[in-house]
């Protein structure tokens, strides 16, 4: 399968659908669909409410998601803990790419995904990009699409299966099933959808608010890579130091890595066993710090994410018109991978991150994740560290760089900026106690249990593989 893969991902255009008309389509969407969203007060929530005795925000079915507050201690967080509203959202969702072979080339059907909170609110998504709320029909709404493919006895063949955490600094505990299946029959494309190679979607990773979160964790995990042929490697040169060459022996399970697989789990595991991190529940109105006006719940210092509403209108939709509550964050973050070669197979550098809705309370992680909080506002002391090099780097060492969106049907246009920065010999081999030297074919192999990547960390490893088979 990782075979076939990376020949879709070497096949840049599409004769049925060519890359250049990708935008295009995805505006048109935007246009046709009478999409508007508004902020609105609490009062006007339809279905919302607050409350009585916890203040806790949540939906008259009891289904979908709560606002709730969280109380964290331990572990890295100051003497006096963290308080913060949470989204608790119990249920799993699926979030799925459909694959078929066209003319020899494998094919994956994208969607041109609505969601409230996207900037620029459509953008390429997933096959399936659904909550079991909604896929069971909570909102009376409409099908889903596609969802027969995923669940069920008439599913296709299975070629990725995983469930995978989200933001562990938004959710509680959240999970999505992440999914590949592959057809062998004739599965027309509907409105809203289109038939692409990896290639394709891969070369529109550089574009800002292109592609979606829900895409690029589907796509991070799956397998890609195996040494290139002669061909390949007389195309690049033979270069054997080139960034492409280094790359590529990083997707290669065969190639010596600083680190064995056993010895980055354990290391993992090391770090989570040791964390005294205790995250429990408390009631929303109990939230030291924080108020609840009419029309935002908000922190002090407005460093933080705020709680706000909106209302909703989506002509393509399932459900045509709904409100909502949603978070708010207080600026760009920043998401980055140091990159450095090391005997001639590319590594990053990963932290062993913990946030405060993990389940396991650390992950592998970004080397530098500043995403939750306005780090312009950070004293220097208070900086995660390598922040200053990442945001310094010249644009030599800059491999990837792009604003790319985070999961629009909970947060309003939260972006960041996703960047992978390679450094030279001058930058140490040794590493620091919290961070570990992986392959992309280490961390895609933990990708297959779950709960053990985070989700901006996986993100990067969609931005790095789009770099794979030549610049774009």
């Amino acid at each position: 399968m990782a075979d076939r893969l990376s020949l879709s991902a070497t096949a840049f255009d599409n004769p049925r659908f060519p890359t250049e008309d990708v935008v295009p389509w995805l505006e048109r969407a935007r246009k046709e669909g009478g999409f508007a969203v508004d902020r609105i007060p609490f009062a006007a929530l339809d279905q919302w409410s607050f409350d009585r005795e916890t203040g806790n925000l949540g939906h008259s079915t009891g289904r979908f998601f709560t606002v709730e507050g969280l109380r964290v201690t331990g572990g890295g967080w100051a003497a006096g803990g963290l308080t913060q509203p949470i989204i608790n959202q119990r249920e799993s969702g699926i979030l799925g790419i459909l694959v078929r072979e066209i003319d020899g080339v494998l094919h994956l059907l994208m969607q041109a995904k609505m969601e409230p909170g996207n900037t620029g609110l459509v953008q390429l998504g997933p096959t399936v990009q659904a909550t079991r709320s909604n896929y069971t029909r909570v909102h009376r709404g409409g099908h889903t699409r596609y969802l027969e493919y995923f669940v069920g006895p008439d599913r296709g063949r299975v070629l990725v299966d995983a469930l995978q955490s989200e933001q562990g600094d938004s959710f509680l505990y959240k999970r999505n099933r992440n999914m590949v299946v592959e057809v062998f029959e004739d599965v027309p494309a509907h409105d809203g959808h289109r038939w692409m190679t990896l290639g394709q979607v891969h070369s529109l990773m550089g574009i800002d608010h292109l592609v979606n979160m829900d895409a690029r964790t589907v796509l991070s995990c799956m397998p890609l890579g195996g040494r290139r042929g002669a061909h390949e490697e007389a195309a690049a040169g033979e270069r054997t130091d080139s960034f492409q060459s280094a790359l590529t022996r990083s997707l290669d399970r065969g190639e010596q890595a600083v680190h064995s697989d056993l010895e980055l789990l354990t290391w993992l595991q090391d770090l989570r066993t040791e964390s005294s991190q205790s995250a429990r529940l408390v009631p929303l109105r109990e939230l030291a710090g924080w108020s609840t006006g009419e029309d935002a719940i908000s922190e002090a210092s407005n460093s933080c994410a705020q709680v706000i509403a909106v209302s909703v209108r989506a002509g393509t939709r399932e459900v045509t018109r709904w409100t909502q509550p949603m978070l708010q964050f207080p600026g760009q973050g920043v998401a980055a991978f140091l990159a450095k070669r090391i005997d001639g197979v590319l590594h990053v550098l990963v932290q062993g991150k913990a946030q405060p809705g993990t389940r396991d309370a650390i992950e592998f992680g970004p080397t530098v994740q500043c995403v939750s909080r306005d780090w312009r506002a950070l004293p220097p002391g208070e900086r995660p560290p390598l922040l200053d090099l990442v945001l310094g780097a010249g644009a030599g060492q800059i491999r990837f760089g792009a604003v790319l969106p985070e999961e629009g049907g909970r947060f309003y246009q939260r972006d960041n900026l996703y960047t992978v920065v390679e450094v030279g010999d001058e930058f140490p081999d040794a590493e620091p106690d919290t961070m570990r030297w992986a392959t992309l074919a280490q961390l895609k192999d933990l990708l297959r249990c779950g709960n053990h990547v985070n989700v901006e960390a996986r993100t990067l490893m969609t931005c790095l593989q789009s770099l794979w088979q030549g610049p774009r």
